[in-house]
């Protein structure tokens, strides 16, 4: 095995958001500077997750002041971020909402726990925690007189798109999800798929992405089958260990051997890594009996399209939901722009934030399903 440096990136481009608290100046991308806010009612609220006890911050968009609106709450994919999803230079959600409120559609997004204005950081919280999060959200839009109770549903991206059906599988109150690229398959098995079709596009060598494939797979089945977590590390010790002598200085960060281990070791322990590797989408979609759109572009390398569409089909199916409709966009990447290559690498490059075809799919299907 000539090289593991792909051991940790994989562990790091899932998520594939900015962390950096400090609020970017966006210049670009023409449908952000098409915003036009003065077009329907906005405030800024805040609500509580009483579960944990902390306060969290967000926008509510209403078409109009006055009335009764269909309504959604926005989820956002893994990483920290803000309500407008701001990821690369883009806010993917800020166009979102501002495209269905236009449309009649009231929506409430809201900064993640921990960054922005929201309260709650907790180093160890999984989806699970984040799903307690949504759930707030969608109890205080439902406590609004403006919103029409019937019709309020949720729309998620990527890691969101595993919460909304969580949430609906359980609650009555849910009148549609959305699943903006959302997985389909167990964690476990969409990461190796992702870390290769991103490799590709980096140029690294088949040779090397197998052999990184086969480690990863190897220490995701530790994760996924041991709960003992000393027997867990040591047998993930011994197996890295084993190839030390093989991975160049640099592809360890110039770390010595034991630092090289220890941050393998943090990383595959980490709560929301542990808890995403082991999380099967297929038997919550099951329950799920509500309206489901799901969609994902067809250059998506982070959830490949295909094999993740036909499983939520395949899931929703098995459960008979009667009313789904899962569609593949021709040309779109995972934050739904129109792309080349779908590389993460190239979201920053591309001057579209959100691609008009799926806004419109998004608008078009809540409101014929809302009538």
């Amino acid at each position: 095995m000539k090289n593991l440096f792909f051991i940790l990136l994989i562990l790091s481009l899932f998520a594939c958001k900015s962390n950096n608290k400090e609020t970017q100046k966006l210049e670009f991308g023409y449908q952000e500077k098409e915003i036009k806010p003065e077009m329907y009612y906005s405030e800024d609220v805040t609500f509580t997750n009483k579960k944990e006890n902390f306060t969290l911050a967000g926008t509510l968009t209403l078409p109009s002041r006055e009335g009764l609106f269909p309504a959604a709450v926005l989820i956002s994919g893994s990483g920290a971020q803000n309500r407008n999803e701001e990821v690369m230079g883009h806010k993917p959600f800020l166009i979102l909402a501002d495209h269905l409120t236009r449309n009649g559609i009231a929506v409430l997004r809201f900064d993640d726990r921990g960054f922005g204005e929201s309260q709650g950081y907790k180093p160890d919280a999984t989806t699970e925690n984040f799903a307690d999060d949504v759930e707030a959200a969608l109890n205080y839009l439902l406590s609004r007189n403006e919103i029409d109770k019937t019709k309020t549903g949720l729309i998620g991206h990527s890691e969101g798109g595993m919460i909304a059906p969580m949430l609906a599988a359980k609650s009555n109150d849910i009148a549609f999800i959305v699943l903006l690229a959302g997985p389909g398959i167990q964690g476990k098995d969409l990461m190796p798929m992702q870390t290769a079709l991103i490799a590709k596009t980096l140029g690294t060598s088949d040779s090397i992405i197998e052999q990184s494939i086969a480690v990863n797979k190897y220490l995701f089945e530790l994760v996924c089958n041991i709960d003992d977590l000393k027997e867990r590390e040591e047998k993930a010790t011994e197996y890295i260990k084993h190839y030390l002598s093989e991975i160049p200085p640099a592809s360890k960060g110039n770390k010595t051997d034991e630092e090289f281990v220890a941050g393998v070791l943090k990383e595959i322990n980490n709560p929301w890594i542990v808890y995403f590797l082991r999380y099967n989408p297929a038997p919550t979609l099951e329950k799920v009996k509500c309206p489901v759109l799901a969609l994902n572009g067809s250059k998506d390398l982070q959830v490949p399209s295909k094999i993740n569409l036909d499983a939520i089909k395949t899931a929703l199916e098995k459960g008979e939901n009667k009313n789904f409709t899962v569609k593949e966009l021709e040309g779109l990447n995972h934050l739904f722009q129109e792309c080349n290559t779908g590389s993460p690498m190239e979201y920053p490059t591309i001057e579209q934030s959100f691609s008009p075809v799926a806004l419109n799919e998004i608008s078009r299907w809540i409101l014929d399903k809302m009538k």
